[in-house]
């Protein structure tokens, strides 16, 4: 499947800096920043620099060196924040979605770290 990718959604807008943002976590291919709406008391979406529209596009498309950025940004978030088990946190959950059955809003890949508290069931 070919990915088709909208450089002008929100995500590529604050990339490119023409949307204001206040990030808590940039790398070479990785920012993060607090969700607008947040469902929890940590929510914080991260998003590779690169220009790819969901996880399959993104791990099938990006460099290994993207990749590992990516990846191992989330882990140093979960630290950050504190919801990280490994540092005395009591966990988080990591959601990304891809394309209209899973309600994927922005089409940039990109994942919530949610924590903070107890998030309770996956799904309802």
């Amino acid at each position: 499947m070919t990915y088709t990718y909208d450089d002008q959604n929100i995500f590529a807008k604050i990339l490119r800096g023409e949307i204001p943002s206040a990030p808590v976590f940039e790398s070479e291919h990785t920012v993060a920043f607090p969700d607008i709406a947040p469902q929890k008391s940590v929510h914080i979406l991260v998003i590779p620099k690169g220009p790819y529209r969901c996880y399959d596009h993104f791990v099938t498309t990006a460099s290994d060196a993207e990749q590992l950025d990516f990846f191992k940004s989330v882990a140093l978030i979960a630290k950050q924040t504190g919801t990280s088990e490994a540092h005395g946190g009591n966990g988080y959950r990591l959601i990304t979605n891809s394309g209209p059955d899973s309600h994927q809003e922005v089409p940039h890949f990109h994942v919530h770290l949610l924590g903070g508290e107890a998030c309770g069931p996956l799904v309802s």
